[in-house]
């Protein structure tokens, strides 16, 4: 299965200090340091499976991968009248 894999740079934070919310079109961080304060939110082109992504943080690096969903996951048959 293909995996987005993810690095943002966080100089000087406590991993403590992370907040990571992934969707299935998206994802935003927000940390902070004694001094600074990170934010971003992005977008994401294709869906990825948000609860089976994997996030670890070292040295001031947040790594993420996260599997993008199977091609037609959890599409919906629509009944034609």
């Amino acid at each position: 299965m293909e995996t987005l894999n993810i690095q943002i740079e966080l100089p000087g934070v406590d991993k403590n200090d992370i907040e990571l919310k992934f969707y299935e079109d998206g994802f935003y961080v927000v940390a902070t340091s004694e001094d600074t304060k990170y934010m971003g939110s992005y977008a994401l082109f294709c869906p990825v499976a948000p609860e089976k992504a994997i996030a670890g943080y070292a040295n001031g690096l947040l790594t993420v991968n996260v599997p993008y969903k199977k091609p037609l996951e959890g599409g919906v048959k629509v009944k034609i009248e």
